[in-house]
């Protein structure tokens, strides 16, 4: 019996030996550096100016979506995108495969703004999902800036780097603040945050001429802490797609939805006053977040109207009415 368990025991070392000589695989996310997935992007809109798919590296069972809408590649967008504009902005994420990227586009000669997301799997995009924010003014403002904010270039150093994790539960008080604003949440903002929508400056950014209330003359936290926002009933399928460790980034989809019946805002200090909506609307949003030691240092928002209600074609229709994180 004594020679029988130490056969076992041998047996067994020599297994977890040879497991440790093994080569350890790869994941497939693994293989793709910032600069390999930025490759993509660009090889992706090279075939959407030329109208076509087949100079894409696609995946055989591809899926894209634009606005939300499912469509076949060669569609939509690929019919009327005429050549790449002046603004970039890229999103890298090694650890999932994915990068995103915000930019001007012209469609027929018109100015418009891209937000897109790519998945990489196999050295083909197997996920296409595209913004089409098609605002000419806001388009020509992103590209009078010439390029975007310098902190999204920077990298973290080793010793501030966040998690995955905690870079989105970040992001997400943002939103988690926004909605039902009442000027009490917690706002993770630093002293000097900015945040542009469709390219326009929408906070430190006074009025030219004094206005009884100015919201965007005020900094990011000042504006959160008065509950203005009050307006937006339910903010949902809260998807945080591409997350760029090294340089502190998110990349976020969701919906702003405005139930239509809140009428008057109501400050947090008690002054109230017309405003708000009055008929249910959805804003369709796609935000970067700099993140700098848990706070949000500077903000870029597409957005553009959709249906009331609507998801992104990427979650089931129970979490696209939710206001929880979505994976």
């Amino acid at each position: 019996m004594r020679h029988f368990r130490l056969l076992i025991v041998i047996s067994a070392v020599t297994l977890v030996f040879l497991a440790a000589c093994q080569p350890k695989p790869i994941s497939t996310a693994a293989q793709y550096d910032r600069a390999a997935l930025q490759s993509f992007v660009d090889k992706y809109l090279d075939a959407v100016i030329a109208h076509d798919p087949a100079q894409a590296p696609l995946a055989a069972t591809v899926k894209f979506t634009e606005n939300g809408q499912r469509l076949i590649p060669g569609d939509g967008l690929w019919n009327t995108a005429s050549v790449r504009g002046s603004y970039h902005l890229y999103v890298a994420d090694p650890q999932a495969g994915q990068v995103g990227y915000f930019g001007t586009i012209r469609e027929n000669g018109v100015p418009a703004i891209l937000g897109l997301r790519l998945k990489i799997e196999k050295q083909a995009i197997s996920e296409i999902e595209t913004f089409v924010v098609r605002d000419t003014t806001g388009a020509q403002r992103l590209e009078k800036l010439g390029a975007p904010h310098p902190v999204f270039a920077q990298a973290i150093p080793d010793s501030e780097r966040l998690s995955r994790a905690e870079l989105i539960t970040a992001a997400n008080k943002y939103f988690t603040a926004l909605e039902r604003n009442d000027g009490k949440g917690e706002y993770n903002f630093t002293d000097d945050c900015n945040r542009l929508e469709n390219g326009k400056q929408t906070s430190n950014n006074p009025a030219k001429e004094p206005r009884p209330f100015d919201i965007d003359g005020m900094s990011c936290k000042a504006q959160f802490e008065t509950g203005f926002f009050c307006f937006v009933t339910r903010i949902r399928d809260r998807r945080f797609v591409v997350v760029d460790e090294e340089r502190g980034i998110v990349l976020a989809f969701a919906f702003f939805d405005h139930a239509g019946n809140v009428l008057n805002i109501t400050l947090s200090n008690g002054v109230s006053f017309p405003g708000g909506v009055n008929r249910p609307w959805t804003w369709e949003i796609a935000e970067i977040f700099k993140v700098e030691n848990g706070l949000l240092r500077q903000i870029e928002a597409l957005f553009q109207e959709a249906p009331y209600g609507m998801n992104s074609g990427w979650s089931a229709w129970e979490q696209g009415l939710s206001s929880a994180i979505q994976q």
